[in-house]
């Protein structure tokens, strides 16, 4: 993102178009919103440990936990690649799973994905990941639905099921749907959303965030196939993750 459209998206004012022979320029990641009081909690923790109380080591100690804290909520802006043919990563992290599935009953019947077997593909977040995410396509939030559950390791295959969990269902204007399930973890305990039912959003568009440690699948509609292999990293609003084309997904090694 360049310059002052860099300061532009991060205010909130929306994404902007690059301008072919620019350079772009680093920008540091701000702090999301839903970060700030957790960061003044440990910051408080830190005075009274340190000035108030003299406990210089402990004071220190949580000084390390408030930087860790101010990483975990950072929210870096993102410059996402606009095509009908691309689904783009909803999440940061590590490609953990890519299976040919029934999709849940939340998502499946009409409005939804069908009945008939989809690609999965889960993108698993470490806590030392980006954990605000993104919507995979451009299009309406036909569909939201949350499910209370159990906070089982996210890496976990049966924790698409079992997993306290929201899902989404994001419909394009060409009517093709793409479903995506926010997956709560060990150690998350809270799913946030930013967006509301009805909603029209853009591709890579913020739409939630999950605390600490957690996993999205995202349900490939018809036509499209991965673009990514397990074991790759992902970047939420970047990676494309899959692709509209025909033949099998590509293969890899790891090295």
């Amino acid at each position: 993102m360049l310059g002052g459209q860099e300061s532009a998206a991060a205010a909130g004012s929306g994404p902007l178009p690059l301008v072919p022979g620019e350079s772009a320029r680093y920008k540091f990641p701000s702090l999301h919103p839903e970060g700030r009081k957790f960061v003044g909690i440990v910051a408080a923790a830190v005075l009274l440990a340190g000035p108030v109380f003299g406990l210089t080591t402990l004071a220190w100690l949580l000084a390390g936990l408030m930087i860790w804290v101010a990483a975990f909520f950072r929210d870096p802006v993102r410059v996402t690649p606009v095509s009908p043919d691309v689904l783009v990563s909803p999440a940061d992290g590590l490609v953990s799973l890519i299976v040919n599935c029934v999709p849940p009953r939340q998502l499946s019947g009409p409005g939804g994905l069908g009945d008939g077997p989809v690609t999965r593909v889960s993108v698993f977040m470490s806590v030392f990941d980006v954990h605000v995410n993104r919507t995979p396509i451009a299009g309406r939030l036909s569909r939201i639905v949350y499910v209370p559950g159990k906070f089982l390791n996210a890496d976990l295959d049966k924790a698409s099921d079992e997993n306290e969990r929201q899902y989404f269902v994001v419909e394009a204007d060409n009517g093709e749907r793409v479903a995506f399930t926010q997956i709560a973890g060990l150690v998350a305990r809270r799913i946030l959303r930013f967006v509301e039912e009805g909603a029209r959003v853009k591709s890579g568009e913020r739409i939630g965030l999950i605390r600490f440690g957690s996993r999205v699948d995202v349900y490939l509609p018809a036509g499209f196939v991965p673009e990514v292999m397990i074991g790759q990293r992902a970047t939420a609003g970047e990676t494309i993750l899959a692709r509209r084309r025909t033949g099998a997904m590509p293969a890899g090694v790891s090295q």
